[in-house]
């Protein structure tokens, strides 16, 4: 296989169809580095052993920069932004974070939605940090049973964490006991350590034998 590489592509059919070898033009991209029309890439590579009627796929410097329409990636996640933006021939250039309340979501992106580019144009993206810039009240939720409590927390901008379990004898399971950071206010987007009753169950030793009470408040008799 010659290297047809860094000639026009007029002259790099004649190498290859005198050869034996078939032609065709896979992709053109702009490349500044070379004249238009003049090949940039090759499949397969130079001083490779080929048969003969092989198929040699060229990329070709484009005479004229091929455009794209910038997609809207607001709102999306990073990850779906930055497969979107590859899908329309655009590159991501810097990420930066602010703080805003849904994490890896994109605040901005530096072109705007619409707008007509060089296919291989950079676009550089603002993301979410997961934490918002506001201070929240946090919620009464002490005494609530946990779906009504996360959904307090859900409606003032917060989160909760860590889930701890705690056995307690007067107090239905499922309900908030407490919460940590134990403070009034928080940034909006943090999160909250809720401590969460659960049966009770204590054993005792009775003549040998063991006696198993619990929160339905019945009471086990000796005979």
């Amino acid at each position: 296989m010659p290297d047809v590489t860094r000639v026009s592509l007029e002259e790099a059919e004649e190498m290859l169809t005198s050869i034996g070898l078939r032609v065709e033009v896979a992709d053109r991209r702009a490349n500044s580095a070379f004249p238009a029309n003049y090949v940039i890439d090759q499949a397969p590579s130079a001083s490779i052993l080929v048969k003969p009627n092989r198929k040699v796929y060229l990329t070709v410097n484009a005479a004229v920069k091929p455009q794209v329409t910038v997609p809207n990636v607001v709102n999306l996640s990073l990850r779906n932004a930055q497969v979107q933006l590859q899908n329309y021939g655009i590159e991501v250039g810097s990420i930066s974070y602010e703080s805003s309340r849904f994490k890896n979501a994109v605040l901005r992106q530096s072109i705007d939605e619409g707008t007509t580019v060089d296919r291989g144009t950079t676009i550089d993206l603002v993301v979410s940090d997961g934490l918002g810039d506001k201070i929240v009240e946090v919620p009464v939720i002490i005494g609530l049973r946990l779906p009504d409590a996360q959904f307090r927390l859900r409606e003032a901008g917060l989160r909760v964490g860590e889930i701890r379990f705690q056995p307690i004898e007067e107090i239905a399971p499922n309900t908030v006991l407490d919460y940590s950071p134990k403070v009034t206010t928080l940034v909006e987007g943090e999160s909250l350590t809720l401590v969460i009753s659960e049966r009770f169950n204590v054993t005792e030793e009775v003549e040998g034998g063991v006696v198993i009470s619990d929160t339905t408040g019945s009471n086990n008799e000796q005979n």
